[in-house]
């Protein structure tokens, strides 16, 4: 897991990191794609460690092409229009890692890549959340859909001038609602006989959970603040779940 998540960290770097010039970041990108698919012509240690990952834990390549094409798309501004649309980015990027942590944990039921697919979008969802204020600034990035927005008569420039009311907060609720019922499918999902190889999903589940009842109860005061959960209450989800 740990060298999976530097993958995934190594990933997401090249794509914001905004001192790297966006040649060089596609680029850096394409080399690990098609080093992937055909091998790479002088891995380093991380390299190397990835194709042994895949190898002993009989990973499909494609979760891992999806993670780079999905982190790829970040790039350069793009809009979504509907929450479909936003579904294949949030499997990309999110149900993706999912997937692939499943095989690492060990899991065998084929409804845990249900669970990781479904659960994915839950999690990335949240974030979205929760970080619409750092997406804005961040190249003015907007992941919300845009159908939504027209939903409720609050639009793209009203976001971008952040503009707080309740057109947002029924929106926002809105979306709350939307990620709330995706726990609770990845819940009905998950298998008894992998239950153990999930604790750590599970115990994610609750801490992004937590953190989205914490944005409802203070009516979305994204604009102002960034939500997290304090440490001691992520380490008691954390003993809870695995004990």
């Amino acid at each position: 897991m740990i060298t999976f998540y530097a993958f995934c960290r190594i990933i997401d770097d090249l794509v914001d990191d905004l001192d790297i010039p966006i040649n060089e970041r596609v680029a850096s990108l394409n080399n690990w794609r098609n080093g992937l698919e055909k091998g790479f012509a002088e891995p380093d240690e991380l390299q190397t460690e990835i194709i042994s990952l895949i190898e002993r834990y009989n990973i499909s390549k494609q979760p891992f092409f999806d993670i780079i094409d999905g982190c790829a798309s970040d790039l350069h501004p793009q809009r979504f229009n509907t929450w479909e649309d936003l579904q294949k980015y949030t499997y990309c990027v999110a149900s993706c890692v999912g997937i692939i942590s499943t095989r690492i944990f060990g899991c065998t039921h084929p409804d845990s890549e249900k669970y990781a697919i479904t659960l994915g979008h839950a999690l990335q969802l949240t974030n979205i959340l929760r970080d619409v204020d750092e997406d804005l600034t961040n190249g003015g990035r907007i992941y919300l859909p845009l159908d939504d927005l027209i939903r409720f008569q609050y639009s793209e420039q009203d976001l971008l001038d952040r503009v707080y009311d309740e057109r947002f907060t029924a929106m926002m609720a809105y979306q709350a609602e939307r990620a709330d019922k995706l726990y609770a499918e990845a819940i009905a999902l998950t298998p008894s006989n992998d239950a153990k190889a999930l604790k750590a999903a599970e115990a994610m589940r609750k801490i992004y959970q937590g953190m989205l009842k914490k944005m409802r109860n203070d009516h979305f005061q994204v604009f102002s603040q960034r939500y997290s959960l304090s440490k001691p209450k992520k380490i008691a989800i954390l003993l809870s779940t695995i004990f």
